[in-house]
């Protein structure tokens, strides 16, 4: 089968044929090589808030010092997220991928060998950059390489071994550092290193990206590959694609700008998603980042307690994952993104009203607080990359990450304040409540749905 010529038609032919793949082995193996490493970046991201009791405890930290080591690595995520969108638009996905990763390992493995501080937060903050880097472009990938239909299930069962990697990063921590102390997590977290040399040999380029970049032969070549394994998958030929499943051509293939995401129906998608990102991780990492400190330092628990009830927290987190991504094509993106946003606000409403008084309060109704929360973070890895054009979508991605880090900086440092300010665990939690009402009132009223059509369709 071949392409025409002109970047134009070689997009509509791109994704059509996309768009006919039956599901197979060979969309399976790829989702769980991205999501190996994916797991992996997500395993380092909360590695600090579990290790932070013992690490404070080792080099004496004092709260500014605790509050610098939690959110240094984010900075560097927020930084690595606005770079790595504008690099992978313009030189490919899976490069921009190999790379993170690669450093991500390095970093974990230099860290086992610190001594004190300001080493260690370098090297945080190096890592900070590749993880933030790694996470919207691996979205943008998956979603690229995906069909319409039930794409939000393939794509979250996908996003789902982030808050996997959150919660085994937060059990592991709690076996591993009352026995062996926090070196040997770092040490492990080094193991995606090996991961890169598996994308460069089985992850072909994304075929939507290269068409976008008037890579024309290769993006035959590589849609000819992936339809030779689906094949071989299948034991079968594949069905012709469909006539014309994308918008007609607008014009010469550009590269993708700043200035497309405040461009025509771009711009209110951009300052809606932007304020979900931003609410939900600034909730997300205000609660869970603090949790250990907390349980340790308001209710006296033994660190090995603390880290256990931490985890319930993340692993309720996962449990409301794995829901968001059974539902969310029957109910569609926005009705998963208001009612987790609602959720969560109600959750935590009721945590301030009980003034968080006892240590299974504060587990029971963090927990559900999390279920709600992390199943609207990781629908915005779905949603943020539809609403898109090819030539932008990695940039679109990244910039909702940077957000994202916004939000991950700046919920310990409010938490952080709040709780050393002495206004208590009620007000905490309250004033997170009402900054979630807020960004559930924006997906309500203005997020887009998607459900069901595709890429093009969606984002011309």
């Amino acid at each position: 089968m071949s392409i025409a010529a002109t970047p134009e038609v070689t997009q509509r032919d791109i994704a059509a044929r996309l768009e006919r793949l039956p599901m197979s082995r060979w969309q399976v193996s790829i989702r769980l090589i991205i999501g190996i490493v994916t797991f992996f970046e997500a395993f380092d991201q909360l590695l600090i808030a579990y290790t932070l009791p013992v690490i404070g405890r080792e080099w004496h930290l004092t709260t500014a010092s605790s509050t610098a080591t939690l959110t240094v690595g984010s900075i560097g995520m927020l930084l690595g997220a606005l770079a790595s969108g504008w690099a992978a638009d313009r030189i490919g996905r899976v490069k921009v991928i190999t790379l993170c990763v690669a450093i991500t390992a390095l970093c974990s493995l230099a860290m086992t060998l610190c001594t004190a501080l300001l080493p260690f937060l370098i090297l945080r903050f190096v890592q900070g950059l590749a993880i933030g880097g790694e996470v919207p472009t691996a979205a943008a990938y998956i979603a690229e390489i995906s069909r319409a239909r039930r794409r939000g299930r393939f794509v979250l069962m996908y996003e789902i071994v982030f808050p996997a990697g959150l919660a085994v990063g937060a059990l592991v921590a709690a076996w591993v550092i009352p026995h062996w102390g926090w070196r040997p997590l770092f040490a492990l977290a080094a193991v995606p290193g090996l991961a890169a040399v598996l994308l460069q040999l089985r992850i072909p380029e994304s075929p939507r990206w290269l068409a976008a970049n008037g890579h024309t032969e290769k993006a035959e070549a590589t849609m000819a590959l992936i339809e030779r394994r689906v094949e071989e998958s299948l034991g079968r030929p594949l069905p012709p694609p469909a006539a014309a499943t994308a918008a007609p051509a607008a014009g010469p293939a550009k590269r993708g700008s700043l200035r497309d995401l405040f461009a025509g129906r771009y711009r209110r998608r951009t300052l809606m998603v932007w304020t979900i990102w931003f609410v939900g991780y600034l909730a997300n990492y205000g609660i869970t980042s603090w949790l250990p400190t907390l349980y340790k330092g308001s209710f006296h628990l033994s660190i090995g307690q603390a880290l256990w009830y931490s985890t319930a927290t993340s692993v309720a987190g996962l449990v409301g994952c794995l829901i968001a991504a059974l539902v969310v094509d029957k109910l569609g993106r926005r009705v998963v993104l208001a009612a987790g946003l609602g959720g969560t606000t109600a959750m935590l409403v009721v945590l301030g009203a009980l003034g968080a008084g006892t240590p299974l309060q504060l587990l029971v109704w963090s927990s559900l607080a999390a279920m709600f929360n992390f199943a609207v973070n990781v629908c915005l890895y779905l949603y943020t990359p539809e609403l898109y054009p090819t030539r932008s979508r990695a940039l679109g991605v990244s910039l909702g990450g940077v957000l994202n880090r916004f939000g991950l900086i700046l919920g310990p440092i409010l938490v952080g304040a709040l709780y050393a300010g002495g206004s208590g665990l009620a007000s905490v939690f309250l004033v997170l409540g009402g900054i979630c009402f807020v960004g559930a009132l924006v997906a309500g009223f203005f997020a887009e749905e998607t459900k069901g059509r595709t890429l093009e369709e969606v984002s011309p």
